[in-house]
């Protein structure tokens, strides 16, 4: 079976391993020179699968407005005359409620608990390094109010099996003994200790490498200009360069312009970009830095170590399609490390980075097939893209090879969206 990828992004090209490991002959299609270098390029860096929930959850619409008043706020909304962003907004908005709240956390976690079960089988038989660490994720509280609401995150982690420790001060400081020096700074924190960190850019690139060792043939400065549809099935992919790419069967793994493809051929999905901010800057003292992830719960900050590195990443601005990165972009990741890490980064060298989370009004990923029998759909995941990919991509490549995926995969296709 020959079958065409398209996009090159961690999501991408862990699907291509998958089926390339399945026995498939896998063409990988991407605009840009080399893989990863858009969503998957300077994410957060959280493999966060004790923190796998939608952002549509009850309370959510006061908090947002709260939040669109700090001084160094988690959410910017920019009012622009988009039919299609304020459709998938008020899309959202419904989804704020206790019972849908419940059902896509289920949905969620199905795929990242999975996720999480196969990602070291794959490292073992690639043996890729990405900057991998298994140390969990401190969620900081620095107030009494958030620690205390932190209680109904608990039960849902109980729930789910997800493991977890409540921390006070010298707890937080015992797991990451940089905080010793800012720790009237914050009053305990929830740690979740299953989550693991690494690079996702590094990842994906590994796994490129291996995939083309495999035999996938990966062509880069493709821009695709349409898929190609006739009697009833996807007959090919058309790109500016190397016009029509054919194969049996076709997987859409495009994340935010996904929809640029699908919409015209009949495939509607609600994925949206949600732009998010990072900066990157070298150790300079390992004592006084981070050693895993800290999740800043008042500024939805991540701070991860990657290696001799740390990550700062947060903010999610709806904006469209805009990549611009101005120069207080990243104000508030860069007021966060300050805040916390004074002395464990330097921050005259940090790089700034911004990119698209492909956003579902729902929080769940759309996985599987879609209207057309050889065409496949593995997106919309969000600021989990990183954590899911494993996941996702060995349920998706099971489905494209005709086996049945381990997991079910009832209310993570695009079916629910036709209701």
């Amino acid at each position: 079976m020959k079958v065409v990828v398209m996009g090159a992004g961690v999501i991408g090209v862990t699907t291509a391993y998958y089926l390339a490991k399945g026995g498939a002959e896998v063409t990988v299609l991407d605009r840009q020179s080399g893989p990863g270098l858009e969503t998957s390029y300077a994410n957060a860096g959280e493999l966060s699968y004790g923190m796998t929930s939608p952002w549509a959850a009850p309370g959510i619409p006061v908090k947002a407005l709260k939040w669109l008043f700090m001084k160094r706020r988690p959410l910017f909304i920019w009012p622009l005359i988009s039919p299609t962003m304020w459709a998938w907004g008020v899309q959202m908005l419904r989804n704020c409620n206790q019972e849908s709240y419940r059902a896509n956390k289920g949905r969620m976690v199905r795929i990242s608990n999975y996720s999480r079960d196969v990602m070291p089988d794959l490292i073992t038989e690639t043996g890729i390094e990405y900057d991998g660490r298994a140390q969990g994720t401190l969620q900081l509280f620095r107030t009494e109010k958030q620690l205390k609401g932190s209680k109904a995150d608990q039960e849902i982690l109980e729930e789910y099996d997800s493991p977890y420790e409540v921390l006070d001060q010298d707890g937080c400081i015992a797991v990451e003994p940089a905080l010793a020096g800012v720790r009237e700074k914050f009053v305990g924190g929830l740690r979740l200790t299953a989550d693991r960190t690494g690079d996702c850019r590094m990842f994906t690139v590994a796994l490129a490498e291996k995939c083309a060792e495999m035999g996938v043939k990966f062509q880069y400065g493709q821009s695709i200009r349409a898929i190609a549809v006739e009697n009833g099935r996807v007959v090919g992919v058309d790109t500016e360069v190397a016009g029509r790419i054919t194969g049996d069967a076709y997987v859409c793994a495009l994340g935010s312009y996904g929809p640029r493809l699908l919409n015209p051929i009949g495939v509607h999905l609600p994925v949206y970009p949600v732009k998010g901010y990072s900066v990157t800057l070298p150790v300079t003292e390992d004592a006084e830095a981070p050693q895993s992830t800290i999740m800043d719960e008042t500024h939805k900050v991540a701070i991860t170590r990657l290696g001799a590195r740390i990550r700062v990443a947060g903010t999610a601005e709806i904006a469209g399609f805009s990549n611009r990165l101005g120069p207080h972009a990243t104000d508030t990741v860069r007021h966060v490390i300050g805040d916390l890490f004074p002395k464990g980064g330097d921050l005259s060298k940090a790089e700034g980075w911004t990119g698209l989370r492909p956003m579902t009004p729902d929080g769940t990923p759309v996985l599987g097939g879609s209207r057309y029998h050889n065409l496949f759909l593995n997106t919309g995941h969000g600021t989990l893209g990183w954590t899911m990919a494993c996941g996702s991509a060995r349920a998706v490549a099971d489905v494209v090879l005709g086996k049945k995926p381990e997991i079910s995969l009832e209310g993570l296709t695009s079916e629910r969206y036709l209701m």
